[in-house]
C-alpha cells in the first residue's frame, strides 16, 4: 500500500533524507524511530505530498506522489507534527470544515464528524475554541481530522505527544483496532509505544535507514538478549562468577546494581540460549537462586547502539 523508492531530500548542503526505500503492507503498523533531526518527519512529509523530494518517489495505493499528489492525499490520513489547526475555530467547526474539504456534505458529513469525535473522545470540548484547549486535546482534534474520511493509509507524526497515560492507552487501542484494514506509519520517540502497537520498527539516523524488523527481532540484537539475570546469596556469588564464566556459551558475567537490587548478569556468546546450562550449574553446586530470569533484550539498548554508531 505504501512503496517508498530511493527518497532523498536536500536542504542546500544538508542531506535530511538519504536514499530511503521501504514498503508497508495492509495490516502493518510501522514504527519510525530515530533521534531528533534524523529525517523521520521529512520522510513523512514527502510520502504525504507536503514536501517535494529532491529525488526518488513514493507510491501510495498505486498513485505516485511526484505525479499525482492529490490522488495520494485522498488515500492518506495525516497527523503532522504539532497538529496544526485554526486556533479560533472550535473542534466542531474545524471537523465540519475538514469533512467538506474531503468531499462530504449534509448528513454524511455530520455522520463522519460524529464518528471521529466519538473515536477520539473530544465531545466535552467540541464547542470551545481550539486555541483554549490543552495540548492533549489539540492532539486528539488532529487525530480526529486524520481519521475522518476513514483512509486506507494513516501517517501520524508523534500521535501520543502531549497525552496523559490514559489518553496514550486509548490512542494505542484505537491504532490497534484500525490496523487490520490499513497501512499505518507512526513516528515516535517512545520506545514502549513500538512494543505496544507496532508490528514492525525501522530506525533512521542522519537521513539513512539503519534497521528494519519486528520489535522482537530488533530486541534480539541487544547485548542483553538471552542474558540470564541471577540473584544469589552473597556467600555463593564469588564462586558462581568463576563457574558461570567457565560455561562454554557464556561470554561474560557482570554484577549489576539497579532498581531491582544487586544481581549477576550472565551474557551469552552470540545471544545463544544459556538458561539450561545456568540452571544445571546451580543445581549441581546446590546454589539456590533468589531470582532468575532470561532477558529478552532492550529496544532502548539497540536504539542507542545503532544510532550512536553512525
Amino acid at each position: 500500500m505504501i512503496e517508498v523508492r530511493n527518497l532523498a531530500k536536500h536542504f542546500g548542503s544538508i542531506v535530511a533524507v538519504d536514499d530511503v526505500s521501504f514498503t508497508v503492507a495492509r495490516g502493518e503498523v510501522l514504527g519510525f524511530l530515530g533521534p531528533n533531526g534524523a529525517g523521520k518527519s521529512t520522510t513523512m512529509k514527502m510520502i504525504t505530498g507536503f514536501l517535494a523530494p529532491s529525488s526518488g518517489t513514493a507510491i501510495v495505493c498505486g498513485a505516485d506522489v511526484t505525479r499525482d499528489a492529490i490522488a495520494v492525499k485522498r488515500k492518506i490520513g495525516y497527523l503532522p507534527e504539532g497538529a496544526p489547526a485554526y486556533p479560533d475555530m472550535t473542534p466542531a467547526g474545524f471537523l465540519d470544515f475538514i469533512a467538506h474539504i474531503r468531499g462530504f456534505a449534509g448528513a454524511e458529513a455530520k455522520k463522519r464528524v460524529a464518528l471521529a469525535v466519538e473515536r477520539v473522545a473530544i465531545g466535552e470540548v467540541l464547542f470551545q475554541p481550539i486555541d483554549t484547549l490543552s495540548k492533549g486535546f489539540k492532539r486528539r482534534v488532529g487525530i480526529a481530522q486524520a481519521l475522518l474520511h476513514d483512509p486506507e493509509v494513516l501517517i501520524m507524526d508523534e500521535p501520543t505527544d502531549g497525552l496523559d497515560p490514559n489518553q496514550k492507552h486509548e490512542v494505542r487501542r484505537l491504532i490497534a483496532e484500525m490496523a487490520p484494514d490499513k497501512a499505518i506509519i507512526i513516528s515516535t520517540h517512545i520506545l514502549e509505544e513500538v512494543d505496544a502497537v507496532c508490528s514492525r520498527a525501522m530506525i533512521i539516523a542522519h537521513g539513512k535507514l539503519l534497521a528494519d524488523g519486528t520489535p522482537g527481532a530488533l530486541e534480539a540484537r541487544s547485548r542483553r538478549h538471552n542474558a540470564v539475570r541471577l540473584m544469589l546469596a552473597a556467600a555463593d556469588e564469588e564462586a558462581a562468577v568463576v563457574a558461570l564464566a567457565e560455561l562454554p556459551d557464556v561470554a561474560a558475567v557482570e554484577p549489576v546494581d539497579d532498581g531491582e537490587g544487586h544481581a549477576l548478569l550472565v551474557f551469552p556468546r552470540e545471544r545463544r540460549s544459556i538458561i539450561g546450562a545456568v540452571t544445571d550449574l546451580l543445581r549441581n553446586r546446590h546454589w539456590e537462586a533468589q531470582a532468575l530470569r532470561v532477558e529478552r533484550g532492550s529496544l532502548d539498548d539497540v536504539f542507542r547502539q545503532i544510532t550512536m554508531a553512525h
